[in-house]
């Protein structure tokens, strides 16, 4: 079975954007865009929900520079509202239960996935017991005034054990975690 791996960067204050900001609010240093560029999970397919893919869709076809490697990306698109076909490259849309196609996706896929934004499709697929990897990084501001998509809110209660860290230059963090959905607070459980 394939791994899953749930993809946010954030704000210290768990923001995945801000009002006014840039991309990567403005941090995005040559040592991370490097890693981000070396990393052999980036052909590995991204899952995403519908706001998601009409806002990358909509950088790509403008032109936004970084984005070309995402067109040439195995894409599925989980969304009720959308309908086929998708004008994004290598885009496949998925109408059913998304838990139900990740978990046939996880079984049946040549690579491992990942997630790309897309916070109540990350949500629901950590509920279910199909992420294996949750990995943020942080980026050294916060957007308390302006913050937008929080990324925790609606979650339930998550044990997470590292297995994985490191510091790029400008101070990001980057974090990867084995998560454990809990019943409860711990000791709480009978």
């Amino acid at each position: 079975m394939r791994r899953l791996t749930v993809d946010f960067i954030i704000s210290l204050d768990g923001y995945g954007a801000a009002e006014g900001w840039p991309g990567w609010w403005g941090m995005e240093s040559p040592e991370y865009l490097q890693w981000l560029d070396d990393s052999p999970e980036k052909s590995d397919p991204i899952l995403m929900g519908a706001k998601t893919y009409r806002l990358m869709s909509a950088f790509a076809t403008s032109g936004e520079p970084g984005t070309e490697a995402l067109t040439d990306m195995p894409k599925f698109v989980f969304s009720s509202t959308l309908t086929e076909p998708l004008e994004w490259a290598n885009s496949t849309l998925v109408t059913g239960d998304p838990v139900e196609a990740v978990r046939r996706l996880k079984q049946e896929s040549d690579h491992n996935l990942r997630t790309l934004g897309s916070v109540s499709l990350c949500r629901t697929l950590l509920q279910a017991g199909l992420v294996d990897i949750y990995r943020v990084v942080i980026f050294p501001v916060i957007t308390g005034a302006t913050g937008q998509d929080r990324i925790f809110d609606g979650y339930p209660d998550v044990r997470l054990d590292l297995v994985n860290s490191r510091t790029f230059e400008g101070g990001l963090q980057l974090l990867e975690y084995a998560p454990t959905v809990l019943e409860g607070p711990p000791g709480t459980v009978v």
